[in-house]
């Protein structure tokens, strides 16, 4: 655990938050012996309330509480198990998925008919679809409308391509959805030079923005909600750019409990990457700097005195502003009461 430096005789905030709410209440303390008037608010009877909120907010009453994160020392995967900065490795082939957005052109080559043979002139001419076919250098647009421009996939998986139709991409690689996309455009055209529209339509397609695949950081915010950053991926990020995109660890993250938890279809597979951010940052050690992949969580949990000092301030809050009324109901009757002294019979 942290050690935090004293600075001077500072009350704790729990300790001055306590001291006001008896004062606020009309309680007299007196000296060390803690004795008080009867009937009064002690630190005594506020002492369950504060044990319970205290230990309600470090975990203790949850199995999934900051034990599993604590801090003790930070168990490292084996050498070679998992990826890191060190020793990365590339993704998978990439899949098209809403809604990502492609650069689609796609042009025409020309084509020309070779002349038969000398000898072959007697033969009966053969159809334009038999005659042997080459392809120039040379590229035009589309006869129909030129094509070359961004488009999305919708939700549906399809990409809209004006006058050539909808495709279906979703699911496919880009070399897989060139060829479903070169497909569907030589449907639509007629090449009256013969051989296969196919082959004289050449598709260019790339994906600009990967907004399909993506990591999330969650940053505690110690009892009083978490903050949730979604960060499109786009092949080669760690556990200190997914910190360097939400612009830095919040003021209060514990340095001790961060880690990466990959996405599993079961309860029981959990697998949690513990990630030591002192060593990593500030000593340079890669091996808990984690390669992130589609779907990873980096969680940024909040120190502990945080998530206590939140959790008062929420169940005392309450009781803070009752004792609050309750004290200015006591001095309006008493100045009242005081007053009627010199407005009664016995007043001039």
């Amino acid at each position: 655990m942290a050690e935090f430096p004293a600075v001077g005789p500072v009350q704790s905030p729990i300790a001055s938050m306590v001291d006001r709410l008896a004062r606020m209440a009309g309680g007299a303390f007196a000296g060390a012996g803690g004795t008080t008037m009867p009937g009064r608010v002690t630190y005594r009877s506020l002492v369950p309330l504060v044990a319970f909120a205290i230990l309600g907010s470090v975990g203790c009453f949850s199995k999934h509480g900051a034990g599993a994160h604590g801090n003790g020392a930070i168990l490292v995967p084996p050498p070679g198990s998992v990826p890191t900065e060190l020793n990365p490795v590339s993704l998978p082939e990439y899949v098209i998925e809403p809604p990502d957005v492609l650069q689609i052109e796609a042009v025409l080559r020309k084509v020309k008919v070779k002349e038969k043979d000398e000898k072959d002139k007697d033969k009966d001419k053969p159809s334009a679809k038999d005659a042997p076919v080459e392809y120039t250098d040379e590229v035009q647009d589309l006869p129909v409308t030129a094509l070359r421009n961004q488009f999305q996939v919708r939700p549906d998986g399809f990409v809209y391509l004006g006058a050539y139709g909808s495709v279906p991409v979703s699911g496919l690689t880009t070399n897989q959805a060139r060829l479903a996309i070169r497909n569907a455009i030589a449907k639509q055209i007629d090449i009256s030079a013969g051989g296969k529209v196919e082959d004289s339509i050449i598709v260019i397609l790339d994906v600009v923005q990967y907004n399909s695949k993506c990591y999330y950081v969650h940053t505690d915010g110690g009892n009083a909600g978490e903050r949730v950053v979604r960060v499109p991926i786009t092949g080669k990020e760690f556990v200190s750019d997914a910190i360097a995109n939400i612009g830095g660890l919040p003021v209060e993250a514990s340095k001790r409990n961060i880690w990466v938890a990959r996405r599993t279809p079961e309860l029981n597979e959990q697998q949690i990457l513990p990630v030591d951010w002192v060593g990593s940052s500030q000593w340079g050690v890669t091996a808990t700097n984690y390669q992130l992949f589609p779907g990873d969580r980096v969680y940024v949990k909040a120190q502990r005195l945080v998530a206590v000092d939140n959790t008062l301030a929420r169940i005392l809050s309450p009781v803070q502003q009752l004792f609050g009324v309750t004290l200015l109901g006591t001095q309006t009757v008493n100045q009242v009461a005081g007053r009627g002294i010199g407005f009664g019979g016995n007043g001039n």
